[in-house]
């Protein structure tokens, strides 16, 4: 009984010590005025912003305001399992911000 409490303890400690490999990710619209340009892109956010689009904009928004870009909208969270079929749409901003 005893050793049966120890592995399970060993199993539990070793499984907490593993990082999280759950990846978010999210895809956006944003702007540029004068002249007008527009850009769609992929960014990858912290989990806890998976699934709130609100989250993942108070994420986004001030990385792209350091390059003079004005944040319009997330328009999904995923996982990586959407991230091949967005790459070629994305393009220079797959995953630059």
């Amino acid at each position: 009984m005893i050793l049966k409490t120890v592995i399970t303890a060993a199993l539990a400690s070793l499984m907490l010590a593993m990082p999280a490999s759950a990846q978010c990710f999210a895809d956006y619209r944003a702007k540029r005025e004068n002249p007008l340009r527009l850009h769609y892109g992929v960014v990858q956010i912290p989990q806890s912003a998976c699934g709130n689009a609100s989250a993942a904009a108070a994420h986004l928004r001030p990385r792209l305001q350091q390059d003079g870009w004005i944040f319009l909208d997330i328009l999904s969270t995923f996982g990586p399992e959407g991230l091949e079929a967005r790459r070629a749409r994305a393009g220079a901003y797959f995953l630059r911000y």
